[in-house]
């Protein structure tokens, strides 16, 4: 026997060799594999405590939406799937959450068919809760203030659900809204020193962005779309995607019309989605990325919703644009 077939342990082996394209595993070798995220609790590295959430993040695939108007879209969709670990439990079979989802890749996406995916996570991975989160770019036209152009102005989504042991199931809905905010404040002064001194001054703005998040209390009760309308009335300074002269000076004069501090615009988001039917919770979070200043003013309100459910309060960074 050459020292080849002869590991350092004085067992025969074969030699090592490379990749193998045609080798085709019976299902003998298969159910033979190696299984060890499956290991007993002694294999356990550091503390045997429960794993409050695991799962894979940011798995990409294309996922079929249907709009208000009853089509369906195709979109690109960023995903997170996690559950909840056992004390005495090594790990999960972690390419399970993502598998699972792909048996519903050719639905169109929805809180029914969250929650139906929710279950099979706890089934298939013997958690007792589980969280989805689908995040998306909502593609919608919009039209030019005066020039009558279209244009596309994209919204990002997220579509999130969570499920415990007792089979309590949670929806959120989260969307993002840009804006203009032009500063109360800068524009008293302007005036003053254009009535007193005779000094020419613009009063600042500048772009802004919302995070609104709310719990719908049925799986269909509001859609991304109508939570856009819904800032769309309540902001009215939404930045613009086609702009020719006239909608620049038309866009002045709506900043002039609605001027609002970061307090403000929390504020009338909060009276828009309290006055809504469908909405069980809500939080706005609100960025103003100051002209004038170095730093932003943020704002955060909410209703029914935990601080650890807002979106805020540490969590600002987002709300760049």
């Amino acid at each position: 026997m050459s020292s080849s077939d002869t590991s350092p342990s004085g067992i025969d082996s074969k030699p090592l060799t490379g990749f193998d394209p045609a080798f085709r595993p019976a299902n003998d070798y298969v159910q033979g594999l190696p299984d060890t995220q499956n290991l007993r609790a002694t294999e356990i590295q550091g503390a045997c405590v429960p794993i409050q959430e695991v799962g894979s993040s940011n798995f990409r695939l294309p996922l079929r939406f249907r709009m208000d108007d009853g089509k369906e879209i195709t979109l690109e969709a960023s995903i997170f799937g996690g559950v909840s670990l056992q004390a005495d439990r090594k790990g999960i079979n972690m390419s399970r959450i993502i598998r699972v989802f792909y048996e519903h890749r050719d639905e169109v996406v929805n809180f029914s068919m969250i929650h139906t995916i929710l279950k099979d996570y706890l089934e298939k991975l013997d958690s007792e809760s589980a969280r989805l989160r689908i995040a998306f770019s909502m593609p919608t036209l919009q039209k030019s203030l005066r020039s009558g152009l279209d244009g596309f102005q994209y919204y990002d989504v997220v579509m999130e659900g969570r499920l415990n042991a007792q089979g309590d199931f949670t929806r959120m809905l989260q969307i993002g809204f840009v804006y203009s905010s032009a500063c109360p404040c800068s524009s008293d002064l302007s005036e003053h020193a254009r009535e007193t001194r005779g000094v020419f001054a613009i009063p600042h703005s500048q772009r802004s962005r919302a995070r609104v998040r709310i719990v719908p209390n049925q799986d269909d009760s509001i859609s991304p779309e109508k939570l856009v309308g819904l800032c769309q009335h309540a902001l009215a300074t939404e930045t613009q995607a086609m702009v020719r002269r006239l909608d620049e000076q038309a866009f002045a004069e709506l900043n002039g019309t609605y001027q609002k501090f970061v307090e403000d615009a929390a504020r009338l988001v909060y009276a828009k989605l309290d006055e809504t039917p469908g909405i069980s919770a809500f939080a706005v979070s609100c960025s103003h990325l100051e002209s004038l200043h170095s730093h932003d003013a943020v704002a955060t309100i909410a209703k029914g919703l935990p601080t650890d459910l807002s979106g805020g309060m540490d969590n600002y960074g987002e709300l760049i644009c």
